[in-house]
């Protein structure tokens, strides 16, 4: 297919319908591009919906932190742990798992925050670009408060946000008493004695968000096609995505951001680093105290977000096949860690009980950009921040894609790497 005149695409498929994808397709629309998006379920079916919504620059913090494994070590294969592997036969899980341990050093967790302090700094701005032009979707200002049983459990998040800020991502926060964080979080019960309030922060309805954003796509001019994609191929100066069944789409290029699925597609095309599906679970339960920003509860590793006149419950990292059926033990497991740290919640009228796939990296490092077939890109891996990186992660793929350069900011995402 021909492009345009400065040598740019006209056109693109865009392979993935979550906050990446369609954060992609948004920006090559703002460049002149044509875009169809194609997903093999739904707008926003993975990892986009049932999370937690956070715009949380002040704590993305990469997964490889040396902390963890040592966590997960004692957890991992305790079927109620907020980290969870289930005894299995794949060897590709367990040779991610060693990729994995062997980056949970500092040195590669310091290289991983470096490498997204450009994200962090610029995914609010992005952000702001999409919801003034045309995405009717709010995102609300915020804190975020971290919440422990004791002054000393602390200690451990504040020494996490030091060591951002000694790598160049200054986090505002304030120390609260127990009086004070009870007057922050209502739903704080008297097992909660300390806190840290992460200041200028944000959260969003997520589904609701990317929905929005698909309207705001598809009402610039785009197609949305439901289809398994089987494969891309590459000819002439153009791609061809081929479904199991129907009719192919072809353009000028292709962008996969498939999540947890990524690594099925991009392994053909030297993409070394794989992209593994790292579960979460959540649900939304009424609450009878008033719920003014979104609660963290570092400890047991749950997050907690006000979300439709009620609370979302987002929690644990399970490694597992994206596909698989949800584990009602985890979930049990979810309210049991929580239910003595927060009051005035009824745990026992849940709704919206979700399974989601976060993509995983095992560098802490998310893949975004081109990679050895010509005219094909992809962008995942982003972990659990996928939300909050998903549309400064579509601009900057866009301006690789229709410039040709890559841009500084994305050097340490390299597929290829």
């Amino acid at each position: 297919m021909a492009g345009r005149i400065d040598g740019g695409p006209r056109s693109a498929v865009v392979v993935g319908a979550g906050i990446v994808g369609l954060s992609t397709a948004w920006f090559l629309q703002e460049r002149g591009v044509e875009v169809t998006v194609v997903d093999r379920t739904a707008v926003a079916a993975g990892a986009s919906w049932g999370n937690a919504g956070w715009i949380a620059p002040g704590l993305a913090i990469p997964l490889n932190e040396p902390t963890v494994l040592r966590y997960g070590l004692r957890s991992l294969l305790s079927p109620t742990a907020p980290l969870h592997v289930p005894l299995s036969p794949d060897p590709a899980l367990w040779a991610f798992l060693a990729r994995f341990a062997a980056n949970c050093r500092w040195s590669s967790w310091r290289r991983a925050v470096r490498a997204n302090l450009p994200l962090n700094e610029e995914c609010v701005e992005a952000f702001d670009v999409l919801t003034g032009n045309g995405v009717d979707a709010p995102t609300v200002d915020a804190p975020i408060t971290a919440a422990f049983e004791t002054p000393r459990q602390a200690q451990g998040l504040l020494r996490e946000l030091r060591r951002l800020a000694e790598e160049g991502q200054p986090v505002a926060h304030t120390g609260l008493s127990a009086d004070e964080l009870r007057e922050q979080v209502p739903l704080a019960s008297s097992a909660l004695t300390a806190g840290v309030r992460v200041e200028r922060q944000r959260y969003v309805d997520p589904g609701a968000f990317v929905q929005a954003l698909a309207r705001a796509v598809v009402a610039r001019g785009a197609t949305v096609r439901l289809f398994e994609v089987t494969d891309i191929r590459t000819r002439g100066n153009g791609v061809t995505v081929h479904p199991r069944t129907g009719q192919a789409v072809s353009a000028d290029v292709a962008v996969v951001a498939t999540g947890a699925w990524l690594s099925r597609l991009a392994r053909g095309w030297g993409v070394r680093v794989p992209v593994r599906a790292g579960r979460g679970y959540s649900f939304t339960v009424p609450v009878e105290h008033p719920v003014p920003g979104p609660v963290y509860l570092p400890d047991v590793r749950v997050a907690c977000t006000p979300y439709r006149d009620g609370l979302r419950v987002a929690g644990t990292m399970e490694f597992r096949d994206p596909d698989a059926p949800g584990v009602t033990a985890r979930l049990d497991a979810v309210i049991a860690s929580a239910r003595p740290l927060l009051r005035g919640v009824r745990w026992d009228a849940r709704t919206d009980v979700w399974v989601g796939p976060r993509p995983v990296t095992p560098d802490g490092r998310p893949v975004i950009g081109a990679v050895r077939a010509p005219n094909v890109y992809v962008a995942g891996g982003h972990g659990m921040w996928g939300l909050a990186h998903g549309p400064v992660t579509g601009r900057l793929l866009a301006e690789q894609i229709t410039t040709g350069k890559q841009p500084a900011a994305l050097r340490e995402f390299d597929p290829l790497r």
